[in-house]
């Protein structure tokens, strides 16, 4: 029986470089960076400072090109993407949650999550049917009205993934997503990206330098020096990592 054709990668990195600066103050963070993520993953990305973790998110994002080498996603060759491109690919395809939750202060928090449906041109309705949706996929319905004060640091970066998920991405990329946050509010965040990962099949790849944080993932690539050092399947399973606790999250209490 022939072996069947192996999936192919929705993000495909290969020999990237990436280079800061010229000369003698030329910085290498990547180097020679293979890397293939299939779509319906969970992968975290673990290093030391410096060590080009935050780099290889930020060229998946489209936030940085390479230097040299090729970038594939969905088979689009964005190494050769303009600007212009490059913004329309991650306004469709991309969701984005950073350790500083980005809230606008006297905004509410519906509002928040509407910004990058406004971006996307969506009437009124549209952008207030989604961004409701998304607050309660979060764990959020009842809070649509409140503003960033009048939530907590857990609330807060919940606004941010509903803001993240609104657009219906296919990839969400966290940055140290609960570094900002107490363990009790780090599970609950970690419980919520694998709940989206697992019941709406959103690919979420992560840079954390927390190894319990990782644990939730199902595949942990560690980078040292710019070069991916390991990649592995993760040992524990993402229902081990969540402690017994439900992988979907309660609404909030008011």
């Amino acid at each position: 029986m022939p072996t069947p054709p192996a999936q192919q990668a929705l993000i495909a990195l290969r020999g990237v470089d990436k280079i800061y600066g010229s000369g003698a103050t030329a910085f290498q963070a990547l180097r020679q960076v293979d890397l293939d993520i299939h779509a319906g993953e969970f992968v975290a990305i673990m290093g030391p400072s410096g060590s080009g973790k935050s780099t290889a998110l930020n060229i998946i994002g489209c936030l940085d090109v390479v230097s040299a080498g090729s970038y594939r996603f969905r088979d689009i060759p964005v190494e050769q993407l303009d600007r212009n491109q490059r913004a329309l690919l991650r306004r469709h395809y991309l969701g984005f949650v950073f350790q500083g939750f980005n809230l606008l202060a006297r905004t509410s928090a519906r509002e928040n999550v509407e910004l990058p449906l406004l971006y996307r041109g969506q009437d009124a309705a549209s952008r207030h049917r989604q961004a409701t949706d998304a607050l309660a996929q979060v764990g959020l319905a009842g809070w649509e009205h409140h503003t960033p004060a009048e939530l907590s640091g857990g609330q807060q970066q919940r606004v941010a993934i509903a803001r993240a998920i609104a657009t219906r991405p296919l990839v969400l990329l966290a940055d140290e997503p609960t570094g900002n946050l107490d363990t009790t509010r780090s599970r609950e965040i970690m419980e919520l990206l694998g709940s989206l990962n697992r019941e709406q099949g959103i690919t979420v790849i992560m840079v954390t330098h927390e190894l319990d944080m990782a644990a939730y993932a199902q595949r942990i690539v560690r980078f040292v020096d710019g070069r991916i050092d390991s990649d592995q399947r993760n040992a524990h399973d993402a229902h081990d990592a969540q402690d017994a606790h439900s992988h979907r999250l309660p609404p909030e209490p008011h």
